[in-house]
């Protein structure tokens, strides 16, 4: 069976993986699907850095802005309804660009994930439960890094107590670290014939100038206020782990200066920067570009070149 043709654009955040995407579904009759594990939710809007109406250029993005903040995700439901969202874009005759950072989101979808059911132990939940409540998160992510260094850094950037419990359980109940079991799934032959385009640059210094100015505008777009409506709603477990709300709550707890906060912020994002760069490192299907070394039409003239050759010739 011949398998779609699908374009995935990645890299770190701030590298201008929207932009590309948009001018690749420009030129090659596609549209984009979003792999960003917070744009999906509705009203976080500037800390996810979504796309405006006038950034998307009328082409049509998909998995974006559907879900309510108190809902939950997985990665497991992505994998559907992204299916589902290719799918459709073929049957139209549309090219489908896959489009995010989030790098388990895309090496689950195009890697054919094999999403196998893990039993629980509500005992052994509940003691786990117990002990977080007893010695606190950071003694949690310590005993984490013990084991799993890997799944420790992703999920110090969070906090999120039922992940960091979660994470614990799967080691305890099976003896395999969570990094271990995602790349165990991640055995399956892709269903999809794909091109992976990357952004990054070579000096890293360039692209951290980049989030910290970017940071700035979001500041100036209304990123504070935008704060204060998201603690003020109903909020769920996935939600709460984005980046820039929990940065900027001790300035609006009264518990810390604005330019703290925002320091704060920055110094986050670039951290989240750097693991997801590490992340997609570990592909060589990527074709990557320095956005400090090309131009944004230099990036996009051989990106498409790129594409055209893997695809339709």
């Amino acid at each position: 069976m011949k398998k779609n043709p699908v374009v995935a654009v990645v890299g770190p955040t701030a590298s201008g993986k929207t932009a590309l995407a948009v001018k690749i579904a420009k030129e090659l009759g596609g549209e984009i699907i979003s792999a960003d594990s917070m744009q999906i939710y509705r009203n976080m809007d500037i800390a996810t850095a979504k796309p405006t109406d006038e950034e998307k250029q009328g082409i049509p993005h998909h998995l974006m802005d559907f879900l309510e903040p108190s809902e939950s995700f997985s990665v497991a439901r992505f994998c559907e309804l992204a299916k589902e969202a290719i799918k459709d874009i073929a049957a139209r005759g549309k090219l489908p660009i896959i489009a995010g950072g989030t790098g388990l989101y895309v090496d689950a979808l195009l890697g054919d994930m094999r999403f196998e059911e893990q039993e629980e132990d509500p005992a052994l939940r509940a003691e786990i439960t117990a002990q977080l409540e007893e010695k606190g998160i950071d003694a949690m992510l310590d005993e984490i890094r013990s084991f799993d260094p890997d799944s420790a850094e992703r999920l110090s950037e969070g906090r999120n107590p039922k992940r960091i419990i979660r994470c614990i359980e799967v080691y305890r109940s099976t003896g395999m670290t969570q990094t271990a079991l995602n790349e165990k799934q991640l055995g399956g032959e892709s269903p999809y014939q794909a091109v992976k385009i990357g952004l990054t640059a070579s000096d890293r210094e360039f692209l951290y100038e980049r989030i910290n100015r970017r940071v700035d505008i979001m500041m100036e777009s209304g990123l504070l206020e935008e704060t204060q409506r998201f603690y003020d709603s109903d909020f769920g477990d996935t939600a709460v782990s984005a980046i820039g709300y929990k940065e900027l709550r001790p300035y609006l707890m009264g518990e810390a200066a604005l330019e703290t906060c925002v320091g704060n912020l920055k110094r986050a994002t670039r951290r989240y920067a750097k693991r997801q760069l590490t992340w997609f490192r570990r592909d060589p299907a990527i074709n990557w570009f320095n956005i400090d070394e090309l131009s944004f039409e230099e990036i996009e003239s051989e990106a498409i070149k790129i594409i055209k050759k893997e695809l339709y010739e």
